[in-house]
C-alpha cells in the first residue's frame, strides 16, 4: 500500500536515487542560484549577453550597496509594518473564530464555517476591481492601513479552516472538566485551550508572515510609491522607462527573501511540531 523504504529497495534503485537525488535537487534550485549570481554581475554583462558566464567582474559590494543605498530599506521597513499586524489580526480572530466554531454545537455552525472558508475558492483576480473601488471609497488607497485591514479580511478564512480543525482535535473532556468546575468560557479560552495552541499559532504564523511578505499582486492594486508599497513591489522600482537594471533587482531579491527565510528557521521546530500535532494517533 505504501512505497518500499529506500533503505530496503534492491541495490539498483539505491543506485538510482543517489544518482538523481543531486540531479533533482540542483535543477529545483537552478532560480535561485542564477538569481544569486546574477546579483553579484555588473551591469555591462548584461549590456554585451553575458546571462550564463562566467561574470566579467564581480561587483557584489557594489550592487547590494546600491540597494540599500536606494529606497530598498524603506520598503523592507513597509514590509514588517504590513506583514507583523496582518498576522497578529489573521491568527488572534482566527484562534477566536475557531474556538467558536470548534468548541460549541449551534444550529448553523457549519454554514458559517463554510462562508469562512468559501472566500479561499474565489480567484483573487476577480477582485482586484471591487476591492480597489472600496479603498478608493473609504480613503484607504495607497495606505498601509488599507493593505493591512484587506489582508486581515482575507487570510482569516484559512487561519479560521487551520484552527478550527486543529482545536476540534483537542480532547474535548479538558473543557467538560473545566466547566463542571464553573470556570467561565472566556478563561477556558484563554488559559486552557489557547495555550494548547501555542504549536499551532507558531505554524500559522509562519505561513501566514510567508504569504504576506511574498505578496505582489495586491501590492501593485492597491499601493503605489514608496510611502507604503513593500519590498516585493518596490524591487520594480529598479526598472526604468527604456532600461531594466536587473543586476540590483536580483540583489534586492535576495535580501527581501531573507526575513521569511530566517523567520522559518527560528520557528523550524515549532512549525513542524504544529503541522503535525494530531498527525499520528
Amino acid at each position: 500500500m505504501f512505497p518500499t523504504p529506500i533503505e530496503k529497495s534492491s541495490r539498483q534503485w539505491q543506485i538510482g536515487y543517489q544518482v538523481l537525488l543531486p540531479i533533482v535537487m540542483l535543477l529545483w534550485l537552478a532560480p535561485l542560484l542564477a538569481v544569486a549570481l546574477f546579483s553579484i554581475r555588473p551591469d555591462v554583462d548584461f549590456t554585451v549577453g553575458n546571462y550564463w558566464g562566467l561574470p566579467s567582474s564581480f561587483e557584489m559590494l557594489a550592487n547590494y550597496g546600491q540597494v540599500f543605498n536606494s529606497a530598498m530599506p524603506k520598503y523592507i521597513l513597509n514590509s514588517f509594518i504590513i506583514t507583523v499586524p496582518t498576522v497578529i489580526g489573521a491568527v488572534a480572530l482566527s484562534c477566536m473564530t475557531g474556538f467558536a466554531l470548534g468548541v460549541y454545537r449551534f444550529k448553523g455552525n457549519l454554514l458559517i464555517f463554510f462562508m469562512f472558508i468559501a472566500g479561499n475558492f474565489i480567484p483573487f483576480q476577480i477582485l482586484m476591481v471591487p476591492v480597489r473601488d472600496l479603498t478608493l471609497d473609504m480613503g484607504l488607497y495607497n495606505t498601509k492601513t488599507g493593505l493591512i485591514l484587506f489582508h486581515v479580511a482575507f487570510q482569516t478564512g484559512f487561519c479560521t479552516l487551520f484552527m478550527r480543525n486543529f482545536i476540534r482535535a483537542l480532547p474535548f473532556e479538558l473543557i467538560e472538566a473545566a466547566r463542571v468546575e464553573g470556570i467561565a468560557e472566556w478563561r477556558i479560552f484563554w488559559y486552557i485551550v489557547l495555550p494548547l495552541m501555542k504549536p499551532a499559532i507558531a505554524a500559522l504564523s509562519v505561513l501566514i508572515f510567508t504569504f504576506i511578505w511574498n505578496d505582489y499582486f495586491w501590492a501593485i492594486v492597491l499601493t503605489t510609491g514608496e510611502n507604503a508599497q513593500p519590498v516585493t513591489a518596490g524591487i520594480t522600482s529598479f526598472n526604468a522607462q527604456f532600461r531594466a537594471m536587473y543586476h540590483l533587482m536580483s540583489a534586492g531579491s535576495i535580501i527581501a527573501a531573507l526575513p521569511p527565510v530566517a523567520m522559518f528557521f527560528l520557528m523550524q521546530k515549532h512549525f513542524i511540531a504544529g503541522l503535525t500535532l494530531g498527525a499520528v494517533k
